[in-house]
This record gives C-alpha cells, sequence and structure tokens, in this order.
C-alpha cells in the first residue's frame, strides 16, 4: 500500500477524533463474540452520547469516531444526552476488550469502508495509544454516577442492541473474508504528521 493512501487513511480515522459511550446489558455469550483486532459491521445507525458517566449496564461501548454526527444541531433537546449518530452500514475495528469484575467495555475504531485491509492486517502507534487512554477512562468511570439523561426509557431502547450483530449474536460482517497482506507496525509521527511502515516502535503521548 502506498504511502500517500496510508496518509489519507490515517487523516480519515484519526483526524478530529471523539471518544462517545454507549451502555447496554448483554449476555456473556454475546460480549464474548468481540475480539480484539475483529473488524465488524454495523447495519443500523449506531446511537451513542459525548457525555460518559457510570456504566448503567453490564457493557460499554466506547467508540472512537472522527465523523460522528451532533444531533444537537437538529434538536435541543439531543444536546441534553450528547446524543452523536454514526450511519447505517458502519465498519469497526474492535481494540481492546476490558473486563473489571461484571463490567465489560469493549473499545471500537470506527474505520472508513474501504480501509479494512489495512486495519485487519496492521496496527499502529496511534491505536495503542488510545488503547491506553480507554483503559484509564473505564477504570476511572466504571464505579462513577449514572448520567440521569442517559436513564430515560427512550434512550435504552436506543441503545439496547447490541453493535456488529443480532440479537442472537450473529456477527453481520464476516472479516476472514477480508483480504490478507502483510504489514507489521505503521508508526505515525504525530507532530510531522509523516507514516513510518516497518520501523521499530514510535512512541509519544497523544
Amino acid at each position: 500500500m502506498k504511502n500517500s493512501r496510508l496518509k489519507t487513511i490515517y487523516h480519515e480515522t484519526f483526524s478530529g477524533l471523539k471518544l462517545f459511550y454507549r451502555d447496554t446489558n448483554l449476555a456473556e455469550n454475546l460480549i464474548s463474540n468481540y475480539k480484539v483486532g475483529q473488524i465488524i459491521q454495523e447495519k443500523g445507525f449506531t446511537d451513542m452520547s459525548s457525555i460518559g458517566g457510570g456504566l448503567s449496564g453490564n457493557l460499554r461501548y466506547l467508540i472512537a469516531s472522527a465523523h460522528a454526527k451532533d444531533l444537537s444541531k437538529f434538536n435541543p433537546d439531543s444536546a441534553k444526552i450528547g446524543h452523536y449518530l454514526l450511519d447505517t452500514i458502519a465498519y469497526f475495528k474492535v481494540l481492546d476488550v476490558q473486563k473489571i469484575g461484571d463490567k465489560t467495555q469493549v473499545f471500537l475504531l470506527s474505520i472508513p469502508d474501504n480501509s479494512l485491509t489495512l486495519f485487519k492486517n496492521s496496527t499502529s502507534n496511534l491505536e495503542e495509544e488510545i488503547i491506553e487512554k480507554a483503559r484509564k477512562k473505564f477504570d476511572a468511570k466504571k464505579d462513577s454516577p449514572l448520567i440521569p439523561e442517559l436513564q430515560t426509557e427512550s434512550w435504552k431502547e436506543r441503545t439496547r442492541l447490541p453493535i456488529g450483530m443480532d440479537e442472537n449474536g450473529l456477527l453481520f460482517f464476516d472479516d476472514s473474508k477480508i483480504k490478507t497482506e502483510t504489514f507489521k507496525k505503521i508508526e505515525v509521527d504525530i507532530a510531522k504528521k509523516i507514516i513510518h511502515v516497518n520501523k521499530k516502535p514510535w512512541w509519544k503521548i497523544w
């Protein structure tokens, strides 16, 4: 893959990246379907909130996205719940699955549909750095007070279903069909916005 294409994909994925929250209750057999490094597809709209408090269920989706739509621009009431939305047929890479006690956080990175091969076959220092931040957020927030505005029946119904699978645990997308390519480490010098492929890790707090 040419560096020019890498730069385009990484800019589209990581530039302006923000974190969003979506809590629900899922059976353990559904949660166990999520594997680190997996690519999943969500067929429906993905509702999520920019407001993070304590977990209101046994599972939290922490979603990193640069392209979520802020619905408060269309509905002032949406601002109260920090309502953001991703369009249908959205793809995610499962960056991390963290369990503490009876609570689990699945960390998803929203990725462009033209980047599945790259993200399936590679890792990057950017991913490693945001995983570290996500783990710290989960540990800090898991026992925090709940956000009252996110406890309404309306919001819980919007966020009830699992992401990337149906209610029986059938995945919408089989990532084993993604083309296999050889990548090692992809390093991004954030300050200079330079991408290095197959180099030693480049560490910087992001």
